[in-house]
C-alpha cells in the first residue's frame, strides 16, 4: 500500500499517519474527535434560552406558575430534541438548515398543548407562543455557529473520519478526486486499495493528488483472503471507515464477502453508487430479487411545491416593492446625482427554457459601459464565459456601494412580479454567454433565473466558472421549496459580508 500524498483540499499528511511513532503530530481521529464542548453547548443553549424566555414572558403576561411552566417546557424541549437524535455526536454541527429545528419546535408546541389540556392548565395561546419562540431562534443560531466551527475544523483535517477508499480503475480515481476537491464533508482519505485484474494505474500510475501506486486486490483472490488483506490495509492506515466504489471485480458476492470481513473486524463500511450531486431526498432504497436498488426520483418541476414557489415569488415581490418604495426612490436619486444617465439599466437576459427577457437593475456603471467592454476584455479575471473584473473602471462611486450591498439587484423585483424571474434560482446569463454553452451548462436554464441563489451565498464573483455551473446544476436537479427557504435565509449574511461582490 503506497503512502497517501497531499490532496488538493484535504489530506492526512504522511507525518500524521506515523503519529507519535516518529514524533509527528497526532493523526486526527474520526467523529469521536469532535470538540467535547459541542454537546454541553447545545444542551446549555436549548435549556437556558427556553427556560429564561418562558419564565420571563409568562411572568410579564401575568400567567400562572411561570417557573413551573418554564421547567416543563425546558424538559419537553430537550426530550423532543433528544428523541429526534439532535444530541448524537454524529449529528452535532453537521446541519445548518433551519427546517429540522422548526419541525422539532412544532412537535414541542403540540406536546405542550396536549399537556396543557390534560392538566387543565391552559395558558393563553399568544403569550405561550411568544415565550417559546426564543427557544427556536436560539437553537437555529447555535446550530449554525456549531456548523461554521466544524467546517473550519475540517478544513484543517480535524474532526473527520479516516477513510480507506477501495475501488476499481476509474471508480477509485473518481471517488478520491471528489473527496479531495471539497472540505465540507467528514471524509479524509488516508489510503487506497485498487481492485482489478492487475497491471498499472492509468496515466503515470498515480491517483489524483499524488497518491502513488496502491495495493492490488485482484479477482483471483479467495473472498476470505481478499477480506483479510483489506482488513489489514485498513488497520495499517488506522482507517475508521472503508468506502467501497463498486466496479470491475467489486460486484455482487465479492462486495458481500468484503462487507462480512470488514464488519467482523469492527470497521464501518460505506458504498458509493457513483451518483454525483444527487440529493438523498431523491433516493429510495429497495430490494429486488436480492439486488439492492436505488430509485432516483426526477427533479421537482410541477406540483404543489412549484405552485407554492410561484405564489411566494409573486407575493414576496409585490410586498418587497411596496415596503422598499422609499429606498428605491432614494437610490435612484443618488444614482442620478452621482453621474449622468438614467437610474435604471436594462439588459437582455436568457431565462427558463432559453426564453429572453429584459432584466432591470440600478445602473452601477457609466452610461457607455457596454461599448467599453471590448476594450477591457484582456483584463477579464473570469476563467469561463462570464466577464469579471475586481476593479472595473466603468463602475461609478455609488455603483461600488450598490454592488457591495447588492442593492443594484432590487429592481429585479419587477421581473419576479412579471414572472420572468424567481426570488431564488441560477444567475440569469447573457445571450452571448448562452451561445457558448455546452449541453451540461444549458441545463441551468431548466428553471427560472433568480435574484439570489447558491452562487450568491457561496462566494458570488469569487467562484470559478466550473464552480458556478456545478452549484446551478445542483440547484436545478435537487430543488425543493425548503431549499429555497434555506438559500433566502443565508442571503442576508452573504449580503452583509459582501464577499465576492464586485
Amino acid at each position: 500500500m503506497g503512502d497517501t500524498g497531499t490532496y488538493d483540499a484535504r489530506t492526512i499528511r504522511p507525518s500524521a499517519l506515523r503519529g507519535a511513532a516518529d514524533g509527528g503530530r497526532r493523526a486526527p481521529a474520526g467523529r469521536r474527535a469532535k470538540p467535547r464542548w459541542y454537546l454541553p453547548a447545545v444542551l446549555g443553549a436549548d435549556a437556558a434560552v427556553t427556560a429564561a424566555s418562558v419564565a420571563l414572558v409568562l411572568d410579564r403576561a401575568g400567567q400562572p406558575h411561570p417557573l413551573g411552566t418554564a421547567a416543563v417546557a425546558t424538559a419537553t424541549w430537550i426530550a423532543v430534541r433528544a428523541f429526534r437524535r439532535r444530541y448524537r455526536t454524529g449529528e452535532l454541527g453537521e446541519s445548518r438548515g433551519a427546517l429540522p429545528v422548526l419541525h422539532d419546535w412544532l412537535i414541542l408546541v403540540a406536546v405542550l398543548a396536549v399537556l396543557a389540556v390534560a392538566t387543565a392548565r391552559t395558558p393563553e395561546p399568544y403569550p405561550a407562543l411568544v415565550a417559546l419562540l426564543p427557544g427556536l431562534v436560539g437553537a437555529v443560531v447555535c446550530q449554525r455557529r456549531l456548523h461554521r466551527h466544524l467546517t473550519a475544523a475540517r478544513r484543517a483535517a480535524e474532526a473527520v473520519d479516516r477513510v480507506l477508499v477501495v475501488g476499481g480503475p476509474g471508480a477509485l480515481e473518481s471517488a478520491v478526486q471528489r473527496l479531495a476537491s471539497r472540505t465540507d464533508h467528514p471524509y479524509a482519505v488516508v489510503g487506497t486499495v485498487l481492485a482489478g485484474s492487475g497491471g498499472a494505474l492509468p496515466g503515470d500510475g498515480a491517483l489524483p493528488g499524488g497518491t502513488a501506486g496502491a495495493e492490488w486486490l485482484g479477482p483471483e483472490l479467495d473472498g476470505r483472503v481478499a477480506g483479510y488483506r483489506l482488513v489489514n490495509a485498513a488497520r495499517r492506515h488506522r482507517a475508521e471507515l472503508v468506502l467501497l466504489a463498486p466496479g470491475g471485480c467489486l460486484t455482487g458476492d465479492r462486495l458481500r464477502e468484503l462487507c462480512w470481513a470488514l464488519h467482523d473486524a469492527g470497521l464501518e463500511v460505506a458504498l458509493t453508487p457513483g451518483l454525483v450531486e444527487t440529493s438523498v431526498k431523491r433516493l429510495t432504497a429497495s430490494s429486488v430479487a436480492g439486488l439492492t436498488v436505488l430509485r432516483v426520483e426526477p427533479p421537482l418541476g410541477d406540483g404543489a411545491q412549484a405552485a407554492l414557489k410561484s405564489a411566494v415569488d409573486r407575493c414576496g415581490a409585490a410586498l418587497g416593492l411596496l415596503l422598499l418604495a422609499p429606498l428605491l426612490f432614494l437610490l435612484a436619486l443618488l444614482i442620478r446625482l452621482d453621474s449622468p444617465g438614467p437610474a435604471l439599466y436594462r439588459q437582455r437576459r436568457v431565462g427558463r427554457d432559453q426564453e429572453t427577457f429584459t432584466m432591470w437593475k440600478f445602473r452601477s456603471m457609466v452610461p457607455d459601459a457596454d461599448s467599453r467592454k471590448g476594450d477591457l476584455a484582456p483584463r477579464n479575471e473570469s476563467d469561463g464565459l462570464m466577464f469579471k473584473m475586481r476593479r472595473d473602471p466603468r463602475v461609478t462611486r455609488v455603483g461600488r456601494f450598490l454592488r457591495r450591498t447588492s442593492l443594484d439587484e432590487l429592481p429585479q423585483l419587477f421581473n419576479v412580479l412579471r414572472g420572468d424571474m424567481s426570488l431564488v434560482g441560477p444567475r440569469p446569463p447573457l445571450p452571448e454567454e448562452v451561445a457558448e454553452y455546452d449541453a451540461t451548462a444549458l441545463r441551468r436554464l431548466r428553471v427560472k433565473p433568480g435574484m439570489t441563489g447558491l452562487w450568491q451565498v457561496s462566494g458570488r464573483s469569487d467562484l470559478s466558472w466550473d464552480e458556478t455551473v456545478q452549484l446551478d446544476l445542483h440547484y436545478v436537479d435537487n430543488w425543493s421549496f425548503s431549499s429555497d427557504l434555506d438559500v433566502m435565509s443565508r442571503t442576508l449574511r452573504a449580503v452583509v459580508d459582501g464577499r465576492g461582490a464586485y
